[in-house]
């Protein structure tokens, strides 16, 4: 079992480092004052602190569920299972799919790799292109695995959006075969232009959706949920009780209370994909100038830039860099190649930006 390469930098810089490596929220956006009320109206429940059940909060499940209808994907309160953030639902799917074969994108999420791992799951890997996963590849390899993994919505570490056409390329092939769909859609409300469908709107009965408010809201609030077919979600019941009893009882009515205010709400993600916007193309912009070897394409949502330095081994750069106070996720360990880079371009300030691309140019002139 390999430790995340994030979770273990992070270990390693200091108050100076400017980190492009986590998955982080810019934390100017986080709704504190919406998110104090909503506690103190929480907290005026004694309940709110007593144990609870393992499905979650019905009344949040019930929110969540409207969330799905009102995009057009019919969901009840029993196909919500509430988790512990959206990696908890992959854990506890895992688990129970423990010891089977899963087709995946390359690259892919290093959080879920872990899993898989630790799980006894044998992976195999299908490029993506412009449009999404290499289809003919996927139609072969899923012949062989119960599962599949997928990001479709500016996928990590990638950046790559799936088109509309592409989804429902891949719902098709997916319904003509036995393969369970995961889809993890932590960045589906992080989008630049529009929102898209989701592939297990296409595949209700033979998917598990993930969602989660850790990349809307905030991370430390731990709460995710998995969107299935009541048939496909009563049997992961017992893992989540065997893990943590339940999901907190606290800021699952927390994150209740604040969704009551539907308005508040939208205007909140409106600012967030507005002020994103403009730090992509911020950090954008400088990359061409102070990295104008490094090649990519710029996301329409989602939280990073990736691209490949030509030649150049990203693992031994990142660790000059750290000597210069900046670091970021080499493409290997997302299973991608050697001279591949993930940069977060969400959490830092518009300065940090420009002080940590410029320190990368100074280790690659110094070479």
């Amino acid at each position: 079992m390999k430790r995340s390469f994030i979770r273990e930098i992070l270990e390693h810089t200091d108050a100076h480092t400017i980190s492009f490596a986590g998955g982080l929220p810019d934390v100017g956006l986080f709704p504190r004052q919406a998110l104090q009320v909503a506690a103190q109206k929480a907290l005026c429940t004694p309940e709110a602190l007593q144990y609870s059940t393992s499905t979650g909060y019905a009344p949040l499940k019930a929110l969540i569920a409207q969330q799905y209808c009102d995009k057009g994907f019919a969901t009840t309160a029993d196909e919500i299972l509430i988790t512990s953030g959206s990696q908890q639902g992959l854990d506890i799917i895992a688990r129970y799919h423990r010891g089977t074969g899963m087709t995946l994108e390359s690259p892919s999420y290093l959080g879920a790799l872990n899993i898989f791992t630790l799980n006894n799951i044998s992976t195999y890997s299908v490029a993506l292109g412009e449009d999404g996963i290499d289809l003919e590849a996927f139609k072969k390899s899923i012949n062989h695995t119960a599962l599949t993994y997928l990001i479709p919505d500016f996928q990590n570490p990638s950046g790559t959006c799936y088109t509309a056409s592409h989804r429902r390329d891949l719902a098709t092939v997916l319904q003509d075969s036995d393969t369970l769909l995961i889809e993890d859609a932590p960045y589906s409300e992080v989008y630049f232009d529009q929102p898209y469908p989701s592939i297990s709107q296409l595949l209700p009965r033979q998917s598990y959706h993930l969602g989660s408010f850790s990349k809307v809201l905030a991370p430390a609030l731990r709460i995710g949920w998995i969107r299935a077919d009541s048939s496909l979600l009563q049997p992961l019941i017992a893992y989540k009780e065997a893990m943590d009893l339940h999901t907190s009882s606290i800021t699952q009515r927390i994150v209740y209370e604040y969704l009551l205010d539907t308005e508040g709400y939208q205007t909140h993600l409106a600012t967030l994909r507005t002020h994103y916007q403009e730090k992509m193309n911020h950090f954008a912009d400088l990359l061409n100038k102070y990295l104008p070897n490094f090649h990519y394409a710029r996301p329409k949502g989602g939280m990073f830039i990736y691209g490949k330095l030509e030649g150049i081994d990203t693992m031994k750069l990142v660790r000059e860099c750290i000597e210069h106070g900046v670091v970021f996720v080499p493409g290997c360990e997302f299973d991608g190649a050697f001279d591949e880079i993930r940069f977060n371009y969400t959490h830092s300030t518009f300065e940090e930006i420009k002080r940590g691309l410029k320190r990368i140019a100074l280790v690659l002139s110094l070479r």
